[in-house]
């Protein structure tokens, strides 16, 4: 008996942060800051910060495939090769998809990356604040559940946010974009500012044209370094120029001496405990023995990204959570939902063949959504932003040509004749109950566990928008004065914007909803998921911003409950 209560003792902290990518990483700072001893738990394997950035400073020569996959690479990421991100340069960072196999029901590009730092390391940076259109929409067009909280809760907690991990762009004053605390603005290049100058002319002031608002430092910030212009932010940066886990949160959280961070644990489901009706902590498995074992805590914060947070809850079964924990309202694993991008416009820009760009900015520009606001009405609810920007051609258009001789060498050593803009829309999508995962108990994964099925398409709204995100944009570039406007749709599944969101939604009514206003679950008030899981709705902007502020907000609010004894 000794030694298991000493076993217990020596595995019980105050608080346990399931999950370290961009949400995990802020619960273990803010709660390591207030005072709490913290267990972190990631599924993966450590990551350190400049060490294991093993790609970040290669020469293109020095890769093996010149950035391309194996055979082999392929057969075992039949799911991550679907799209860009799986490359020979940052091939790691991915999930080996045999290993952790899933359901797809319809078809779901479900893009995973296991270890310390998560998605933190991949993801794109755009940084935007939601604004009161986006957490108004449900309660005014009815679909979902309306939003608990409204933009003034949540705006000082943008700027809690947006002080300490650095976000980069220019004040506009868009009511649909509010503005944040930024540090200088990266620069519109020459094409740009003239696609903005006749664009917003043309629209009078109902569109704006703004450079992209990202989590890459312009200047020195917080000990850490500025962005050099490199744009391969996918192999991890070793300048720490970009927010994430090891450049921002982590160093923070470990400077108080208080976190344990544990790799290899993948946390299999919560402990319920049906006297005190709190979780008591965790069940693990270690990742590389398949030994299990139990972590206790007061409180615990559920960070595993939105659908791997999900099946931990829906996994979490007990006599009194039969349909998983904090499932009463039987919304858990319901309305997921995800961005859906890939069509727009692009043309050809004249008559700035004697300019080119400085570096190569990890940044594009950003046209905030316009559609049904005052006048402009459509015949779909919500709507999109644009994403893009202007360069000049890539050379090897001439390698086509197979030339050769003095005048060949020449033209390879200039750039591109022209000049090329383009226009990418991203849209909103609604919360549809039927969009939705559940375990699948007939398939196992590598260590044994059932599965996640995932059941999720676009719908008649989505479909429509496209429409306009496509013909919007072609308009905008014409009216800009770009040339031969060419239209595009690249078709888009669920998953691939790689912003999947919804399933366990916050909401004031315990009857639909999961969490409530403090990110806390309704049913278990000692759990808090405070990832992409908890939005009831998405908006059409990169919403991680938004799961920054979230989680210092439901810290905040952990720990003074927890002192009042309330929890």
């Amino acid at each position: 008996m000794n030694i298991n209560s000493n076993l217990k003792e020596e595995n019980t902290y105050d608080a346990i942060v399931v999950g370290s990518g961009i949400s995990g990483g802020w619960a273990a700072k803010e709660l390591t800051e207030k005072g709490l001893r913290v267990l972190m738990l990631e599924r993966g394997m450590n990551i350190e910060h400049i060490k294991d950035y093993e790609t970040a400073m290669k020469n293109p020569w020095e890769f093996k495939h010149a950035g391309k996959l194996t055979e082999e690479q392929k057969k075992t990421h039949p799911v991550q090769t679907r799209d860009y991100p799986y490359s020979e340069a940052n091939e790691k960072w991915w999930v080996n998809d045999l290993e952790c196999p899933y359901t797809e029901d319809k078809r779901f590009d479900w893009y995973r990356g296991f270890h310390v730092g998560g998605k933190s390391l991949m993801w794109g940076r755009q940084s935007y604040r939601l604004s009161d259109h986006n957490f108004e929409d449900n309660a005014k067009d009815g679909h979902g559940t309306d939003w608990p909280i409204r933009y003034k809760d949540l705006s000082p907690w943008y700027d809690y946010a947006e002080k300490f991990a650095g976000i980069s762009g220019q004040a506009e004053n868009w009511p649909l974009l509010p503005d944040g605390i930024f540090l200088p603005p990266m620069d519109l290049n020459c094409v740009e500012k003239s696609v903005k100058e006749r664009m917003e002319k043309h629209y009078k002031g109902t569109r704006i044209l703004t450079i992209g608002r990202t989590a890459n430092l312009t200047v020195p910030h917080n000990g850490r370094g500025n962005c050099q212009y490199r744009n391969l932010c996918s192999r991890g940066c070793p300048f720490g120029a970009y927010f994430s886990t090891q450049s921002a949160t982590l160093p923070a959280a470990m400077a108080t001496k208080r976190l344990t961070v544990r790799p290899y644990s993948i946390v299999n489901h919560i402990i319920y405990d049906k006297d005190t009706k709190k979780a008591k902590g965790v069940m693990v498995i270690d990742a590389e023995t398949n030994e299990t074992m139990e972590f206790y805590a007061k409180i615990v914060f559920v960070n595993g990204s939105t659908l791997g947070s999900t099946f931990i809850l829906l996994n979490s079964t007990s006599e009194a959570h039969p349909e998983g924990l904090g499932n009463a309202s039987g919304q858990l694993g319901h309305n997921l939902m995800d961005h859906h991008f890939r069509c727009g416009a692009s043309g050809k820009a004249e008559g700035f063949e004697d300019k080119y760009t400085y570096g190569r900015r990890a940044n594009g520009i950003y046209v905030p959504r316009y559609q049904n606001i005052g006048n402009d009405k459509r015949d779909y609810l919500r709507g999109f932003g644009y994403q893009g920007g202007a360069s000049r051609s890539p050379w090897h258009e001439e390698v086509a040509e197979l030339a050769f001789g003095g005048d060949f060498k020449d033209k390879m050593s200039l750039p591109a004749d022209t000049w090329n803009m383009g226009l990418g829309g991203f849209g909103e999508m609604l919360p549809y109950y039927e969009n939705k995962v559940y375990i699948n108990h007939d398939k196992k994964d590598k260590w044994g566990q059932p599965v996640l099925a995932i059941d999720c398409e676009y719908k008649e709204n989505e479909k429509k928008m496209r429409i306009d995100m496509m013909n919007d944009a072609a308009e905008m570039l014409e009216a800009s004065g770009i040339k031969n406007v060419e239209t595009y749709d690249n078709e888009c599944y669920p998953g691939m914007a790689i912003h999947e969101m919804g399933t366990a939604r916050m909401g004031n009514d315990p009857k639909t909803s999961v969490l409530n206003k403090w990110n806390q679950m309704h049913e278990v008030n000692n759990v808090f998921v405070t990832d992409g899981s908890c939005m009831p709705s998405i908006a059409c902007q990169n919403p991680s911003l938004t799961f920054m502020a979230l989680t210092a907000r439901a810290c905040d609010y952990a720990v003074k409950e927890l002192k009042k004894g309330n929890i």
